[in-house]
């Protein structure tokens, strides 16, 4: 699978983990071939955007009406089953920005290590540019987190859930 994974970093804040973000994507998207299932023949393209909580608590009010941070917002570029009409160039699946103060948080309540839990949010909202969507129902919710758990596995990380 070709593609491009672009990572922007607020460098006030985050450390230096585009390498690590853009090896998790790549598993992530590589996973049962999912870009190519998606119809993107074997190219796509996603944007990381790494932010705090101010930022992503703004886009979180203005596009899910929750006026909250959360850890990983994902903007998918099309609807599922929607075909690219632009054959012969790369599918841009969507965009992912992620709250680093909540995920501080989040792997520190966790007993987790920073890096694990990013890792975790990252294929998390790769899943979801692809098409996964936990909160359609209980079946919908298992079939994500054993993917999660699945690319997590192929990058030595444990089981989130465990």
């Amino acid at each position: 699978m070709k593609g491009t994974i672009r990572v922007e970093r607020d460098k006030s804040r985050w450390p230096k983990v585009k390498k690590q973000v853009t090896k998790v994507a790549r598993v992530a998207l590589a996973y049962g071939d999912m870009c190519v299932a998606g119809g993107c023949e074997d190219t796509c393209e996603v944007g990381i955007r790494l932010t705090d909580d101010a930022e992503v608590r703004e886009l979180n009010h203005r596009y899910r009406g929750q006026d909250k941070p959360t850890n990983v917002l994902s903007f998918a570029m099309m609807d599922d089953g929607e075909e690219w009409p632009h054959p012969g160039q790369p599918r841009l699946l969507g965009d992912l920005v992620i709250a680093y103060e909540t995920v501080v948080r989040e792997a520190e309540e966790q007993g987790k290590r920073f890096e694990d839990h990013l890792a975790h949010l990252v294929a998390h909202g790769i899943l979801h540019l692809t098409g996964y969507d936990h909160e359609q129902s209980p079946e919908a919710a298992l079939r994500q987190e054993t993917a999660e758990i699945a690319i997590l596995s192929r990058l030595g990380i444990a089981n989130p859930y465990a």
